[in-house]
């Protein structure tokens, strides 16, 4: 099996050069940069708003375990059943129990990335169920045999040539049907499976403490369609997603609207308190809320890499991330891709296995200038390349290499002595691991001191 460096190294030298990827990912991302002034245009003062996203999200995850306990007695008290889940695994069990009881043979989901991360697709298809991706991004990836490209728009990499030769491939459509043709056949495929199934799985953008509620955002409807035509109702979040009261999301939807598309608000936003009431007509028998740590338990007892639980995943630091835009959201490997995911992933699913995340950036800050909530996105990229030297889990030849280059680092003499030919060779033939995947290093005939020893003579 080849490791995640491995497999990291070998998709981006397929990417980086690949012209019409390229093209594909500027003109969506292009349009995503068009769109989203004029979603910022509603904010009287955006520093402010993002601030106080920020310290609203602090308050959220510094008193974490108060609002859980405070959203499971709320939503428990309306009938609906919360299940505790320390890894992928377990919530696995959970849900293959609570399909097994209810004799599921279909299940319809909507657009989670939560439920990439645990693999329940996978899951449900090895146990004889199928599982259907509602959202038409989803689809279209699920129809190709692709994870998503991008948390927010799982497609991004298609354009409707490839959307529409997918589709004749797939469901044996005309080749030149436009995106509203599409669309359309894409919505009666799945309309039928709304009816058929036994389950409705979705994610939540927000769990709210005070009220008990699972707040979703989306523009397609397919999310509320998920969780109400079926008569069981599986919610499937990180406990990282708890906000502390509903008056909150009067921020929040519009923050992570604007940050992740460019609108104001999105089209449906919904909030779930519960299974359908003695009183009520619609909605499912029963709901179970899974709440997943899953590693993020990792990110909350380290103080300086823990903000990055704030995230409200809206993307825009992968819109942002050259890196991002040079190598795509498939070359990382994970379920979290960008720098929130190069973040993230190391403490989620392994330091050893994922540190290279870590150095897979630029460190140019413009994930961190772009972040709604104001996340130091960068600077927790060092924590964790730090982290990786200090846990040991770093090669020794790279231990060795970055000692011997800061014992001449912080000497003068060293530094000074030779031409830029000689440290040429010395760097570029010596640390091979460094040139692998990057241009030789080019030192300047003189050192600034040398330059300026002669400046001053002069």
């Amino acid at each position: 099996m080849k490791k995640s460096s491995s497999i990291f190294l070998a998709k981006s030298a397929i990417k980086a050069p690949d012209k019409e990827h390229r093209r594909k990912i500027n003109f969506n991302i292009g349009k995503y940069n068009a769109a989203v002034p004029l979603g910022k245009a509603q904010f009287t003062d955006l520093t402010k708003v993002r601030e106080l996203a920020k310290n609203i999200k602090w308050d959220a995850i510094e008193h974490l375990d108060k609002h859980l306990e405070l959203f499971e007695k709320q939503i428990q008290e309306r009938g609906a059943k919360v299940l505790w889940a320390r890894d992928a695994a377990e919530a696995l069990k959970y849900v293959g129990n609570i399909c097994k009881e209810k004799k599921c043979k279909s299940v319809v989901k909507s657009k989670s990335m939560v439920t990439e991360e645990i693999h329940l697709n996978h899951f449900l298809e090895e146990h004889g169920i199928e599982s259907v991706e509602t959202d038409l991004g989803e689809y279209i990836q699920q129809l190709d045999g692709e994870a998503p490209y991008h948390i927010v728009t799982p497609a991004m990499h298609k354009n409707k040539e490839d959307v529409a030769k997918l589709f004749a491939e797939k469901l044996g459509t005309p080749h030149d049907l436009n995106p509203k043709e599409l669309t359309l056949v894409a919505r009666e495929k799945l309309r039928e499976k709304y009816i058929q199934a036994e389950v409705g799985v979705t994610g939540a953008n927000f769990i709210i403490a005070d009220i008990g509620g699972v707040a979703v955002t989306e523009n397609e409807g397919n999310a509320r369609l998920s969780c109400a035509f079926p008569k069981t109702h599986i919610v499937i979040v990180g406990i990282e997603k708890v906000i502390p009261k509903m008056t909150d999301l009067a921020l929040f939807w519009p923050l992570l609207s604007t940050f992740g598309t460019g609108q104001k608000v999105t089209v449906y936003n919904s909030i779930i308190t519960g299974p359908k009431q003695a009183t009520e007509t619609d909605g499912p028998e029963e709901m179970y809320v899974i709440l997943l740590d899953n590693g993020r338990t990792n990110l909350l007892k380290n103080p300086k890499t823990r903000e990055s639980l704030y995230c409200i995943r809206c993307g825009a630091c992968l819109n942002a991330c050259p890196v991002y835009k040079n190598i795509g959201g498939h070359s990382y490997d994970t379920t979290y891709s960008g720098p929130i995911g190069s973040v993230i992933t190391p403490h989620l699913s392994g330091m050893k296995e994922y540190k290279h995340l870590s150095n897979a950036s630029s460190l140019c800050g413009n994930c961190t200038e772009v972040c709604p909530v104001r996340i130091n996105i960068h600077e927790i990229l060092l924590e964790n390349r730090h982290e990786a030297v200090q846990s040991g889990v770093g090669s020794v030849t790279e231990r060795v290499a970055w000692k011997v280059w800061r014992l001449a680092s912080l000497n003068r003499f060293i530094m000074n002595s030779g031409n830029g030919q000689m440290k040429n060779w010395i760097v570029n033939r010596t640390f091979r691991a460094w040139t692998e995947s990057r241009s030789d290093l080019d030192f300047s005939q003189k050192t600034f001191n040398q330059l300026w020893k002669e400046r001053s003579k002069a």
